[in-house]
Order: structure tokens, then C-alpha cells, then sequence
């Protein structure tokens, strides 16, 4: 069956998944400095969007050349995963590209009619290049347990069933995020998983709920990859009446605004690209990590060298020149070639999130 597209490639079912005809490896060739800058500089607003899907891939490498060849051809900006066990994908589209876009995406036949989740604040400015990486999982869990599988997960509830359920005692809801997603927003009566990594929540969420195995379980996250496979492996380990919020939280605050339904999520919620944060409520339930004062901004400190995402508010961003502490202050002052030498060797690329509990700072009036 041909795709509809400018980029034209030809795929078939076949046992097991989706085989695709051979094509070249494709690659950036443009400095990501110039492409932010012609991102700022184009004439027409993008669209902010985010999908995933658990299908298998047999040949993922030819599945990913031929993705990114069809979205550059649309001018589709973004991140997106590839991996057998399926796709996921936070883009910007240009809104005169929108219809193609979802016609291309139908097109692919475990695509088709995907559910795909507007950001709630979408300025369109979130990406300003195209990177389509290969994975092990397209969102690593840590599991390795043969047993477990995909084909046996919860329930989608959608807002008005979350709402309805939620309220009821004999549910527990569960947030499936980091803790630094948490902090700045989550669900009324929601249970924090503490934690750093997603492949560590799984084994810790079954275990804080090793009494609640009889009870409603509602699992939720920021576009619902995450919660759907904490369903399926809770599901795994021997819970009985497990749900996910169907299409996360930013579905869901979408819904709400559409249908007029009571909002049960509280503050901000957390993305990951260059806006850090979309607001669902005016309330601010976070603090900054220096001052203590509430705030709910993230941002990465300003001293390349560190680069740690922390909390910041208007007051201590301007004293502290942007950075976590008077060291990394003193670091930013210093001429840029002496900068580059403390940074040697240092990947700033897979510091940009670089966030774990350990690493936050002590406020400032804490000595």
C-alpha cells in the first residue's frame, strides 16, 4: 500500500510487525544554532504535538530513515523514539502542514486513527530540529523479566470517568512522573512514586501498593506512554482493578476545557522541551529551591559546566545571574575560554535534564 506522501515508500503487515523497503540513512545537516534561529524567523505558527503507540518493529532502522525523510519533507520539527516495541514522538508541525501530517500518520497502518495530544500551551516554538534516534525501548522501563508483556494492560479512563473514579475511597491515583514533574503539578489526593528514573518507580510503585491490591488503581503521566506500560506491569504483579489515564494529562486538560468538567489537576505541567512547563491552573504549588518563595519555573543553571534543572523564581534568577549557586555565578563571570576548559569533556546534551534529587542544591538560607 503506497503512503499519500512527498516521500513515497511502500510497507506491508507481515508476521510479527511491519517490514519496509530499503532506503538510505538520512541525517541534519544544518547547524542547530542557524535552525533555531530560521525557527523564530518563520512566517507561519506550528502546532505542538505529542504520540505514542506499543506496535512491533521489525526493522527499525529502515522505519526511522523513512519517518524522518516523510517529516522533513513537511518541515516537522521535534524528537521522536524509535524502538521494536513501538514509537514516541514530541514534534511541532506547521499548521499548514497539519492535514498531511495527519494523513501521513494514518497512512502507517498501527498509526492509523492514533490519538495525538495538542499541547496545552502551544506557542509552537517547543523544537527547532528534527531528531529521529533509535532505542532500546522507547521508554526505558528496566524490565527484563520474560514474562511480562504489553498485550495485558488497564483500562483507559477518560476525564469524566477519571473524575468519577478518582473520587471514590477505595481508589488510589498514582503518578507514574519524576519528582520534579510532581512538584510543580499533579492530581488532588495523588501519591508521588519518589523517585529519579521511570525504571525505578515500576518495582517501587508495586511495592508501596503491595496492600492495595484489590483497590481501583489509577495511573497517570504527562501523554500516557508511561502509565500504560505501569499498567500493564502492575497488572504483571498480581493487581486486580488497574486504570490509565488515557492520553495523560495533557488529554485530559484538554477535555476538561472542551467539555466544562470539574479540573482535579492543580499547577503546572511539566514538558520536555525548551518550555519546561505548560500551565493547567493559575495555582503555584512549588517553591523555588533558593528562596523558598513559591514558584514553579524550571530552568537549567547558566554555567554550561553544571546545567542543572532546578526551580528558580524572578528574584533569585536575577541575583544569581540565572545560576543554582554563588559558585556557578562566580563560574559564569569568568572570561569564556577559562569556562571551556572547567567543561571539558563534559556532554552538555545529556545534562539538559539533569535533575536527580541528589544533585538539588540546599537552599541558600540553609547554609
Amino acid at each position: 500500500m503506497p503512503c499519500k506522501h512527498p516521500i513515497i515508500y511502500k510497507w506491508f503487515s507481515a508476521p510479527g510487525g511491519i517490514k519496509f523497503y530499503n532506503m538510505a540513512v538520512l541525517h541534519n545537516r544544518v547547524n542547530q544554532d542557524e535552525l533555531k534561529k530560521r525557527l523564530y524567523q518563520e512566517p507561519f505558527k506550528r502546532v505542538t504535538i505529542s504520540f505514542y503507540q506499543y506496535f512491533f518493529i521489525e526493522d527499525t532502522r529502515l522505519f526511522r530513515d523513512l519517518m524522518y525523510q516523510s517529516l522533513e519533507a513537511l518541515q516537522v520539527f521535534g524528537r521522536i523514539y524509535i524502538a521494536s516495541e513501538g514509537i514516541n514522538a514530541q514534534i511541532s508541525v506547521p499548521e499548514h502542514q497539519l492535514e498531511k501530517f495527519k494523513q501521513y500518520v494514518n497512512s502507517i497502518e498501527p498509526l492509523t486513527d492514533l490519538r495525538l495530544n495538542i499541547a496545552v500551551d502551544n506557542d509552537g516554538k517547543s523544537f527547532w530540529v528534527l531528531k529521529v534516534k533509535l532505542r532500546n525501548k522507547i521508554v526505558a522501563d528496566g524490565i527484563d523479566d520474560p514474562g511480562f508483556t504489553m498485550r495485558q494492560k488497564g483500562k483507559y479512563v477518560n476525564a469524566q470517568e477519571f473524575n468519577k473514579l478518582a473520587a471514590d475511597k477505595n481508589t488510589v491515583v498514582v503518578d507514574m512522573r519524576n519528582h520534579y514533574e510532581y512538584e510543580v503539578g499533579h492530581f488532588e489526593n495523588a501519591i508521588e512514586i519518589p523517585s529519579d528514573t521511570f525504571r525505578e518507580q515500576l518495582p517501587m510503585a508495586a511495592e508501596m501498593l503491595a496492600d492495595k491490591k484489590e483497590n481501583n488503581i489509577i495511573m497517570y503521566c504527562t501523554g500516557g506512554i508511561r502509565c500504560e506500560k505501569a499498567s500493564a506491569f502492575m497488572l504483571h504483579r498480581g493487581f486486580k482493578n488497574v486504570y490509565h489515564l488515557e492520553g495523560g494529562i495533557i488529554h485530559y486538560a484538554n477535555t476538561i476545557k472542551q467539555a466544562g468538567l470539574p479540573n482535579k489537576f492543580k499547577g503546572k505541567n511539566f514538558v520536555f522541551d525548551d518550555r519546561l512547563g505548560e500551565r493547567i491552573t493559575e495555582e503555584i504549588i512549588a517553591k523555588c529551591h533558593q528562596c523558598g518563595m513559591p514558584a514553579d519555573t524550571h530552568t537549567n543553571c547558566k554555567n554550561e559546566a553544571c546545567h542543572l534543572l532546578f526551580i528558580q523564581c524572578a528574584a533569585c534568577a536575577a541575583e544569581f545571574n540565572g545560576c543554582c549557586s554563588p559558585e556557578c555565578r562566580d563560574v559564569l563571570l569568568l572570561p569564556e575560554e577559562e569556562q571551556k576548559k572547567l567543561r571539558k569533556g563534559i556532554d552538555k546534551g545529556r545534562m539538559v535534564f539533569n535533575k536527580s534529587k541528589q544533585r538539588l542544591r540546599p537552599r541558600l538560607n540553609e547554609g
